[in-house]
């Protein structure tokens, strides 16, 4: 008992210690080093649709900050953040995050706070991080002295003080703005401006992107140049010129790369998709030696190709597949290494599937699941340490249903592109897209929607069907896909 009191006591103190002075951005980013290794997309590199939450929950994060340190900044609007945070202790007691069985678990909590240090707390309490680091933030001894000698105990004034005085009831203002819910319209109304300003500073450099991606394309024959991430447009600009450079500097090593595709990412090499990689951090000597092996990775291609083809036969004609857009972005080299462990182990247990019993049905293999199940998209999404036995069952007992799936998806990315058409010509947009982790039925649902309501606002724009409301650098407007 006596070490739960000096314990609730400690906090208490800390509390008090940390409110009686301000924070500087400087101390705002130390203090929220545990909650950033927590969630760093970096560490998500095997989970696309996490990676990108957390992404695009950064971006807001980071400009809550810095709004909070602007002078004059009165803004309480609730911001409400979901991020993915990886898992350390599996033995937590709080039953309202839900736990993944990939080592991670997703945290929401919404940010009304007034002030940097208590955003902090409320970042670090809402994840269940330790706030003991605190503590060796600078507090001057003065202020020490005071915290040790005060109880953390605000004055509460009578409602009739606010009344009479004219003053604003910092509590009812904190109610009232958790509250009021974001819609679409009031969130239009306050960032059309600076979303229009930011498009418009935007528009040159998105001309240049264009022309560079075209002539290169054109130069080197190739099928497409991707980007990975959601860089700006400054950032892919300056990637084409890099490429572009060592396309004048060493001409003799790009003639292999007719007909291919370009990815920028985080890292250099050639994808299991088959496209060459270059990694943005990487210098062109890396960039070089990719060029250089691309004979050798045609090989190990064919050869990728081939392993997926045994595959299939040995599972009665079902088709290995690999999906950019739900898998983690795998080497040549790995997503090889999986495809032949699975292969082996498929060979060993000899499963009598009738050949081409599953002919115009699709898997794609994972490795960080432990159970078989169906995609809504109707493909199979199958563990590489699956049990082969159990895997022929569940195989035959959703074939059915996975038949029906895929049939359902055509008509859905039908729809789904005839709504994005006429919800791009409706509202004057510019362009209308969704981000990978927006599946087909959520677009759908989205643009029924918007379809429904008058939004000259949107005319001449960029959006951006996502999870959250935010205004990208180049001027993008990002909306959620179930805007209210």
């Amino acid at each position: 008992f006596y070490y739960f009191v000096r314990l609730c006591l400690d906090k208490i103190l800390l509390q008090c210690v940390l409110q009686s002075r301000t924070l500087s951005g400087a101390d705002a980013i130390n203090a929220l080093r545990p909650f950033y290794f927590a969630v760093h997309p970096d560490f998500f590199g095997q989970h696309p649709k996490e990676r990108e939450v957390n992404e695009n929950s950064l971006k807001r994060l980071n400009g809550y900050l810095e709004n909070l340190q602007k002078p004059g900044f009165r803004s309480f609007k609730p911001t409400q953040l979901t991020f993915y945070v990886r898992e350390r202790e599996p033995n937590s007691s709080n039953v309202q995050e839900s736990f993944s069985a990939s080592g991670f678990r997703a945290v929401s909590f919404t940010l009304h706070t007034r002030d940097l240090l208590s955003t902090v707390l409320d970042i670090l309490n809402s994840c269940s991080l330790s706030t003991e680091h605190l503590q060796s933030l600078n507090v001057n001894s003065q202020a020490h002295k005071e915290a040790k000698s005060t109880v953390n105990r605000p004055i509460k004034w009578d409602k009739t003080y606010y009344s009479f005085t004219g003053f604003k009831d910092p509590e009812e203002e904190l109610e009232q703005a958790q509250r009021v819910e974001t819609t679409l319209i009031s969130w239009l109304d306050d960032n059309e401006a600076s979303a229009v300003k930011k498009l418009k500073k935007s528009l040159p450099l998105r001309k240049e992107l264009e022309r560079l991606k075209i002539e290169l394309s054109h130069e080197l024959q190739l099928s497409d140049i991707r980007w990975q991430r959601s860089w700006g447009i400054a950032h892919r600009c300056s990637q084409l010129h890099s490429l572009g450079r060592l396309v004048q500097q060493r001409p003799e090593i790009l003639k292999n790369v007719k007909g291919r595709t370009v990815v920028f990412t985080d890292r250099s090499g050639m994808s299991a998709a088959g496209h060459i990689m270059l990694g943005t951090m990487d210098v062109h000597h890396h960039w070089t030696k990719i060029f250089e092996r691309l004979p050798n990775y045609y090989k190990l291609h064919k050869r990728l190709l081939l392993l997926e083809d045994r595959i299939s036969q040995l599972l009665g004609g079902i088709q290995v597949i690999y999906i950019e857009e739900l898998q983690p972005l795998l080497t040549l080299e790995e997503y090889y290494e999986t495809l032949n462990s699975f292969y082996n182990k498929l060979r060993d247990s000899r499963l009598p599937f009738h050949p081409r019993s599953l002919r115009g049905l699709q898997m794609i293999l994972e490795s960080d699941r432990y159970a078989p199940s169906l995609h809504e998209f109707g493909h199979f999404m199958i563990p590489t340490v699956c049990d082969p036995a159990a895997l022929q069952w569940f195989i035959f007992a959703k074939a059915q249903e996975a038949r029906e799936n895929l049939k359902r998806k055509e008509e859905m990315m039908i729809t789904e592109k005839e709504l994005i058409s006429t919800s791009t010509e409706r509202f004057s947009l510019d362009r209308l897209y969704k981000e990978p982790s927006v599946s087909s039925a959520q677009m759908i649902d989205c643009c029924k929607r918007l379809l429904e309501e008058s939004l000259p606002y949107l005319q001449g724009m960029h959006l951006c069907i996502s999870h959250f409301y935010s205004v990208l650098q180049d001027g993008d407007l990002c909306i959620p896909w179930n805007w209210k």
